[in-house]
């Protein structure tokens, strides 16, 4: 399963255009089976979504898992899902997470076809003491829940690799956050995008999604990965 964590900058591109047409454009290059999305909703007035579902899924095959319970909008705190064709069961829940900015992260156990998986996707914040709070509280939330397969994905806003990162609390079940370059997408020189899974093994083939057209798009290049949801979860696990 291609799954991948985009950006869409509010579907405004580096010409200062909004142009949701164009981030469609960019989902149908990345030909994957889900992606989570951050910043889907107008940042001001009636917060509405930017995107047209019946185009998205008219044009590459995803449905836009809407995540709000406002009609006029798509995201939690900016956070929605596009997965492809209807999931045989989905559930979500949300996640209110703290910090000096509103910031949330989604919670979905989805059945595409192959197996039952969970997705945690978040916009963590810009403050590194609200991302070591926001780590904390997704790793809280993870070991409250029953074991599965599980990605952890989305804009984690954190440019170190070591020593203050805060994503050094994800190590432990994670690993450790590969770094791969998405941001700005013009010439990208800091790894703010991340895509981990839980059992190791779950995701491979981690890359950037670096074409012209992603690079006018959203200030962010999308990330790409394969999720194997046969990765072998450790015996204890199994067990219970």
């Amino acid at each position: 399963m291609k799954v991948a964590s985009y950006n869409i900058h509010k579907c405004r591109g580096l010409d200062g255009v909004t142009r949701p047409d164009r981030i469609i454009r960019v989902i149908r290059e990345l030909d994957a089976d889900l992606i989570a999305l951050q910043e889907v909703d107008r940042r001001f007035g009636r917060r509405g979504g930017l995107l047209d579902p019946a185009a998205v899924r008219s044009e590459t095959g995803l449905q836009l898992l809407v995540q709000s319970d406002v009609s006029h909008r798509h995201g939690w705190h900016g956070n929605a899902l596009l997965v492809r064709g209807d999931p045989v069961s989905y559930r979500r829940s949300r996640l209110k997470l703290p910090g000096r900015e509103p910031r949330g992260a989604i919670v979905a156990e989805i059945d595409l076809g192959d197996g039952e998986f969970r997705v945690i996707a978040a916009h963590l914040g810009l403050f590194r003491l609200s991302r070591v709070d926001q780590v904390d509280a997704l790793m809280s939330a993870f070991h409250d829940l029953p074991p599965m397969p599980t990605i952890l994905l989305g804009d984690f806003n954190e440019w170190r690799r070591w020593g203050r990162s805060a994503l050094r609390g994800f190590e432990p079940t994670f690993g450790v956050a590969p770094s791969i370059l998405s941001f700005p997408s013009r010439r990208p020189i800091f790894a703010l995008d991340r895509i981990l899974g839980w059992p190791a093994g779950l995701i491979t083939d981690l890359a950037v999604h670096d074409t012209p057209l992603a690079r006018r798009a959203s200030d962010h290049l999308p990330l790409t990965a394969e999720a194997n949801l046969e990765a072998r979860m450790p015996a204890a696990q199994r067990a219970a």
